[in-house]
């Protein structure tokens, strides 16, 4: 029977495999009790929590592993899943737990795992360096983007976007969606955009929907911050 050679086309190009990296937050254990996790992982969502929902989560145990320490691995799984959390690998931990995660639907990435040390802020300060993030293309909806210090945009946040910053964030066009600045806590981070027309603005926790922006700021350039606890939006 002759092949039609059009048929052909069209079938060889309904899919296409290709390898790329993409960045996934890793839950590194470093201890096996699941009531700790669930409460840290807990107050963690507090901070930033449309950020944290239905984000993809990779599984790092090679630090329980290696001090001998058994985590139940079906438990954690259905925890991670009941606080919005999408487990997308296992890593670093036994045979027998990689076996349980593949029966829980999770898969396990082999590939080789860095030697973890757990932290300890008394006897060993950590000295973070600090991330400066630039964005040059509009945030569209639907996107989240997230910077570990300042966080600078030079194009449009669209409604339905979200950016969030442990440092600043600095916007040199309209900010439509989201912003929260100062989300591990720090109340001396700042907002600044040209055009203030947000979903919401918040500044460590503390934040103002649409409905209470002040219209007479809109198309000026204005700093968001807090002061005596309350957020305060003004013109620059």
């Amino acid at each position: 029977m002759p092949i039609d050679t059009q048929d052909l086309l069209v079938t060889e190009s309904v899919l296409e495999f290709k390898s790329r990296a993409i960045n996934v937050s890793t839950l590194i254990l470093f201890s096996p009790q699941l009531d700790d996790i669930q409460e840290k992982l807990q107050q963690k969502i507090a901070q930033a929590p449309d950020f944290f929902r239905n984000s993809p989560l990779l599984i790092n145990l090679a630090y329980l592993l290696t001090h001998s320490q058994s985590i139940d691995i079906t438990k954690l799984i259905l925890l991670l899943r009941e606080l919005e959390f999408l487990p997308i690998g296992v890593q670093g931990g036994s045979k027998s737990q990689h076996q349980i995660a593949i029966a829980a639907g999770v898969p396990v990435h082999t590939m080789p795992v860095k030697k973890i040390t757990q932290p300890d802020s008394v006897q060993k300060p950590v000295i973070k360096k600090i991330e400066v993030k630039l964005i040059t293309q509009p945030v569209r909806s639907g996107q989240r983007i997230y910077a570990q210090g300042d966080l600078i945009i030079l194009a449009q946040v669209s409604a339905g976007a979200e950016v969030m910053a442990e440092g600043n964030i600095h916007i040199y066009a309209s900010l439509r969606g989201r912003a929260l600045a100062g989300v591990q806590g720090d109340i001396s981070r700042r907002i600044f955009c040209a055009d203030l027309q947000a979903e919401l603005v918040s500044i460590a926790g503390n934040y103002r929907l649409n409905d209470s922006l002040d219209n007479s700021l809109s198309k000026q350039n204005v700093q968001v911050f807090l002061q005596d606890q309350a957020l305060i939006i003004e013109a620059l």
